[in-house]
């Protein structure tokens, strides 16, 4: 490993995983529904901010959830 390439710790599951792999709730930001708005509002209740990183594993899983539950309570 380059001594330069830096790890971070994913919020959920704890993992590191190199800098560039990091992905954010901001990702919600480009999905049709539901709105990022609401998302926004969603992780915060969660106290989950905007710049907390996650790993793809992760982050898919806080995907699926939101959206399961934007289905169920929002629509």
């Amino acid at each position: 490993m380059n001594s330069k390439t830096r790890h971070v710790q994913c919020k959920r599951c704890l993992d590191k995983f190199k800098e560039k792999e990091i992905y954010t709730i901001q990702q919600f930001q480009y999905r049709k529904s539901p709105p990022y708005d609401w998302t926004k509002e969603f992780f915060n209740i969660m106290e989950i901010s905007e710049w907390d990183s996650f790993c793809e594993k992760c982050v898919n899983y806080y995907g699926k959830i939101s959206h399961a539950i934007w289905e169920k309570y929002c629509m």
